[in-house]
């Protein structure tokens, strides 16, 4: 098991639950503390330890995590993050995650995908792009196998 300053600077003490700053001057019993997640859950990842939030954490337990969207993104249907990160990675390829009703909100949904799965599977090369068709901006991710 590593030392949690270890595996917090490799993370840029940032959570990868709710992608918020870890307070590296928190005491680790507090909820918003540092605490290492081992992910018992994915046995297959291939980071064995993440930084997380002690609430976080606890508040996922030993089950797969649900990764959340940020409210101010415009998007229909989002996708799971956590399984189009493991397909990904997994396979490589193609995948669309997100409808978005304008081509500046597909963007930004674009962007902030591409910043969350850099931190989410650290050295995963994850493009983004935006498609018009049927009215709507389809958002897709893309990746070479690693």
């Amino acid at each position: 098991m590593s030392s949690l300053e270890d595996v917090a600077r490799r993370d840029g003490w940032r959570c990868w639950v709710c992608d918020e700053l870890v307070d590296p001057h928190m005491s680790v019993n507090d909820p918003r503390g540092p605490s290492v997640d081992s992910r018992t859950a994915d046995r297959k990842a291939k980071v064995a330890e993440r930084l997380a939030h002690r609430a976080c954490n606890t508040r996922k337990g030993a089950v797969k995590v649900v990764i959340a969207w940020p409210e101010r993104l415009h998007v229909v249907e989002p996708a799971s993050l956590i399984a189009v990160a493991e397909r990904l990675e997994r396979k490589g390829g193609r995948e669309l995650v997100a409808r978005c009703p304008s081509r500046k909100d597909a963007q930004e949904a674009a962007e902030w995908l591409v910043d969350r799965l850099y931190r989410l599977v650290p050295g995963l090369p994850v493009t983004a792009s935006v498609d018009a068709g049927g009215g709507q901006y389809l958002v897709a991710l893309a990746t070479g196998r690693r």
